[in-house]
């Protein structure tokens, strides 16, 4: 069958998918359009930044041939028989039809040439396994052999092959069908999803890298407690990320029970997308410091007499803990892991000042330890508000309110953000005839404090009285 007639023109409106065809056809081969784009294009999702081609043979020929046209640079992995390269800023990716074979130890195939129809059968899911005939003679035809296009009706998520097969020869997959019901809100067929937990150990033979990939995909999902959930229920989470599973589960002494904390954590994660712009620069680290602002609680767990449950020292303990994390998840240990560690060790601070009466001086400090991640801390603040008493959210977050008032309003007198010091080491040692000591330092620390209680101005002038005060006080002592 054929495209229906809207996305039929789509396809010949476009001059890249002709000109493969033309090459396909005088190569007398066969060309496909695979994978995600027949997928998004019939949903009507056209943000598309890869697309995937599969031929019956000759892929480097063909895509050299394309590369000159295109005037741009072609990758060929001749181990693999795939080609890459970019055009207008989307990946092309290349193929020529193959078939896989694994071992059960090995996520390395063995390949060999075959058909496009047994390529087909390789696909992980059958909304993957549509095709779109490129050649002059069937151009926009549909190859759908397993019914992928009933499945995106149906909004079901299934393997083409039984799904055990499916997920030993690429256990990824087993997170990719997660990913994908996630993304597109579609269900897990019931024989998928059993697979996925009867093989949810093999996942560990999977890079770490590629693993991280996906379980940032889902984080980026509008609501990722849905993937979230999925991986716990499936069991993979407790393998992927046991951290997260000890947070489960709601403890009580004496009648008093606290929250379940892996609850309240992926409402939390889901909330960031009601309340951030989804162009915000640092989303996926928000939403990493949004699961795991409370990551600390399980160690930090007590119950205490005329108290209750207690978890103090989780913002502090917590933000130590997120250097170990990234390595194991191999995120990056540069600004981004310091960006979700302040938030972490920072996350109780607004909460704090929304349930008492707001000074200037804790609004000092907040601004100048916030510094440049006061909005997100905000944010994730804002986002931490779960409570199902509408009245009490209510509250918090007209309380929310008044402290960020407050802090534009101390910010624009005080200018405490981005502080630099009015007087620093150098001048303290020049104007004093002192060498470097702890003396200066700890001259310093009292002109910082001064300011941030509200007892001096943050200008020059003042900095020195009290510098020379404070002088004046190490002599005597």
């Amino acid at each position: 069958m054929k495209l229906d007639k809207k996305n039929l023109k789509d396809i010949e409106k476009n001059s890249l998918f002709k000109e493969i065809g033309s090459i396909a056809d005088k190569l007398k081969i066969e060309a496909y359009i695979v994978g995600g784009y027949p997928r998004d294009l019939l949903l009507n999702n056209q943000n598309k930044q890869d697309i995937d081609f599969v031929v019956s043979d000759k892929v480097n020929d063909l895509s050299q041939i394309l590369s000159k046209k295109l005037n741009t640079k072609v990758t060929i992995f001749k181990n693999f028989g795939t080609t890459h390269m970019m055009h207008e800023n989307i990946e092309l990716n290349f193929v020529e039809a193959r078939k896989e074979s694994y071992k059960d130890n090995s996520r390395n195939p063995d390949i060999k040439k075959a058909t496009i129809k047994e390529d087909i059968d390789r696909r992980d899911f059958t909304i993957n396994a549509i095709s779109i005939s490129l050649n002059k003679d069937n151009f926009g035809e549909i190859l759908d052999i397993y019914n992928g296009q009933n499945d995106i009706k149906n909004k079901i998520i299934k393997t083409p092959l039984d799904p055990d097969k499916t997920f030993s020869d690429d256990p990824l997959r087993m997170l990719r069908a997660i990913r994908f019901a996630n993304q597109l809100n579609f269900q897990i067929e019931a024989k998928t999803i059993a697979s996925v937990k009867s093989n949810k150990n093999r996942i560990q033979i999977i890079s770490q890298e590629r693993i991280t990939t996906e379980f940032n995909k889902i984080l980026m999902c509008k609501n990722p407690s849905t993937g979230l959930n999925l991986l716990d229920q499936t069991g993979l989470l407790n393998i992927i990320f046991p951290e997260l599973i000890l947070l489960k589960g709601i403890d009580t002494k004496n009648n008093i029970s606290h929250k379940d904390n892996f609850i309240h954590t992926l409402k939390v994660v889901d909330n960031i997308n009601d309340i951030v712009n989804e162009n915000n620069k640092n989303l996926l680290w928000l939403k990493w410091a949004a699961l795991l602002h409370d990551i600390a609680k399980p160690k930090t767990k007590k119950f205490i007499e005329n108290i209750g449950w207690t978890f103090y020292g989780h913002d502090v303990i917590g933000s130590r803990m997120i250097k170990k994390i990234f390595q194991k998840f191999k995120l990056p240990l540069n600004e981004k892991m310091k960006y979700v560690e302040k938030l972490v060790l920072l996350h109780l601070r607004p909460i704090a000042l929304a349930k008492v009466e707001i000074t200037d001086s804790a609004i000092r400090r907040l601004l100048f330890d916030a510094q440049d991640i006061l909005e997100d801390l905000l944010i994730l603040c804002t986002a931490d508000i779960t409570s199902k008493n509408e009245q009490k959210i209510k509250k918090y977050k007209q309380n929310y309110e008044l402290v960020k008032k407050k802090l534009k309003e101390v910010e624009e007198k005080d200018k405490i953000r981005n502080w630099k010091p009015p007087i620093n080491g150098n001048n303290i040692m020049k104007l004093l005839k002192l060498p470097q000591s702890k003396e200066i330092g700890y001259i310093l620390n009292e002109i910082k404090e001064a300011i941030l209680d509200g007892k001096i101005k943050n200008n020059k002038k003042e900095a020195l009285e009290l510098m020379y005060q404070k002088y004046e006080e190490l002599k005597k002592s």
